[in-house]
């Protein structure tokens, strides 16, 4: 009853601030109180915040139910995922306070009712976190010694820079978000299209874009390659990667949470930035799409994520001995079962080897058409492979071999279980300067049907027509157990709805395997 109460109210309060709150009236309020719907006798405060440089932010605050005066509480700031407003996290603030916290969200500049522009965790949204926990520790019995910060997606990442430059904090939980902004949309040098046209829309549609993301956004999703550095700096100042050292240095205990099959922040990114972190550190990895491990948190149902986002906050601010740090520090759960797999680290995830697949074959395929293999639809196609088991397939063998090369294993005599990176070593000689193509691995069974385990786009630019060149990629990090009997196959087209290609017209690829530097898919499989 619980459950379903705090989920009704979520959705209710979603509802009428998506009917009557227009994201062009940045207007100021007074701070109001309303009954928390799961809960008659709490209550959460709405407010006006102010924010850096003068802006208004909207937001909320729980407190303790029966909060003694002169008493301070560990605080919890909770900015808003892209496009979302303020109320987002209402059901898990309220089990946060429940349980002891100050908890404070607030919509992120730029969206809905709070005032400035999108700046896309730029400078203004770092300083804004800031300027929420000033607030907070005014007007709340926060304590200062006790800060945490956490969120999904676009929160992620801004908590994640936030605690590089506000050494108040004292944990963090990212949610879905990323570290390297690059790696994220731009992996191979290919504009992800669909992530980045889905943010564009969602924030013209909730948000007020400023000029620089509007210009940003023209630049990428018209190839602007002239552009290209520019867009790259823009990014690296937008990623917790290129401040890695002042977070380890500040000491915050940094929690990661992520879905395999994140088609708008993959996975690889944040295992990379993982591994730099010093201090103490978790990365959980699970099956699902951007936001959809922890989504059902969100409306207060039971959920893993969110529920090692409390003991991970209990333990780093208040000091709770609940084994959330002696626990192996990288949580993994296959896409293939429903158990979790602990490891010591990162690099330990792939350490029962690596089965290589030899690509001797030399493939010849024509550009600019789509073979049928593909990535999926962004968020949805990794959400089935979630909930239903249901990932992208591909009839391997009807694959049409001018548009597509495709090399195969063996049957395998018994499980795969392939677990971290894949990655994929050719050479690559084209007909035109420039081009893109994209790389699958599936899970081939007895009728060719294959099932898509991982993929990755690469691009090139400006390389001699006619002259070989070494390909060296990363495919996005998953886990996944091929069954007995079934094969593995590397599949390479130049076409992907989730990617922009630079195939020219009439553009060929040749991929070939040189006796002296030999062509492979290296597959990293846990230990038996």
């Amino acid at each position: 009853m619980h459950r379903t109460t705090t989920a009704a109210a979520v959705a209710t309060l979603l509802a009428a601030t998506a009917l009557g709150l227009a994201p062009h009236q940045a207007q100021a309020a007074p701070a109001t109180t309303v009954a928390a719907a799961a809960d008659a006798s709490s209550q959460v405060r709405f407010h006006d915040i102010p924010g850096s440089g003068g802006i208004t932010l909207k937001g909320n605050v729980f407190t303790p139910a029966g909060a003694e005066d002169g008493r301070k509480y560990p605080l919890i700031v909770l900015p808003t995922s892209w496009g979302l407003p303020q109320i987002e996290y209402i059901a898990q603030a309220k089990k946060l306070a429940d349980s002891g916290y100050v908890v404070v969200s607030y919509t992120s500049r730029g969206f809905w009712l709070s005032g400035g522009e999108i700046e896309v965790a730029g400078p203004p949204d770092i300083a804004d976190v800031s300027a929420v926990i000033d607030w907070a520790l005014a007007n709340s019995p926060a304590d200062a010694d006790r800060i945490g910060l956490g969120g999904v997606s676009y929160a992620a990442g801004i908590t994640l820079l936030a605690s590089a430059q506000d050494p108040r904090v004292k944990a963090v939980v990212a949610m879905s978000g990323w570290a390297d902004l690059i790696e994220s949309i731009y992996s191979g040098r290919t504009q992800h299209v669909q992530a980045a046209a889905m943010l564009g829309a969602a924030g013209y549609l909730t948000g007020r874009p400023g000029p620089e993301l509007k210009t940003l956004l023209g630049n990428f999703l018209g190839s602007r390659l002239d552009k290209e550095q520019e867009m790259i700096e823009w990014g690296r100042r937008r990623s917790a990667s290129e401040q890695v050292e002042r977070i380890n240095a500040n000491g915050a205990a940094i929690m990661l949470g992520n879905a395999w099959g994140d088609t708008i922040f993959p996975p690889n990114q944040y295992a990379k930035f993982y591994e730099r972190l010093t201090g103490p550190k978790r990365l959980e990895f699970r099956p699902g799409d951007h936001a959809t491990a922890e989504g059902t948190g969100l409306l207060g149902l039971p959920n893993d994520t969110w529920a090692n986002a409390h003991r991970w906050f209990d333990r780093y601010l208040k000091g709770e001995r609940n084994g959330v740090d002696t626990e192996a520090p990288v949580q993994i759960k296959s896409r293939s079962d429903g158990g979790y797999e602990g490891y010591a680290d990162w690099k330990s995830v792939g350490a029962g080897g690596t089965e290589k697949l030899a690509l001797s074959d030399s493939e010849h395929l024509f550009a600019n058409v789509d073979s049928g293999a593909n990535g999926g639809i962004l968020l949805l196609s990794s959400a089935l492979d979630q909930f239903v088991k249901a990932p992208p397939i591909a009839s391997v063998p009807l694959l049409p071999r001018a548009f597509a090369a495709v090399w195969q294993s063996e049957r395998h005599d018994r499980v795969r279980r392939i677990r971290g990176t894949a990655k994929l070593h050719t050479t690559v000689t084209p007909t035109k300067g420039d081009g893109t193509f994209v790389a699958y691995l599936y899970d081939v069974g007895p009728l060719g049907i294959g099932k898509l385990v991982s993929n990755a786009p690469y691009t090139f630019h400006g390389k001699t027509p006619g002259q070989a060149f070494g390909v060296d990629l990363e495919l996005f990090s998953t886990a996944y157990d091929v069954p007995a009997g079934h094969r593995l196959a590397l599949v390479v087209d130049t076409v992907d709805p989730l990617y922009i290609e630079h195939n020219p017209i009439g553009a060929q690829l040749t991929f070939s395997s040189p006796r002296t530097d030999p062509s492979y898919v290296s597959v990293p499989l846990r230990e038996q």
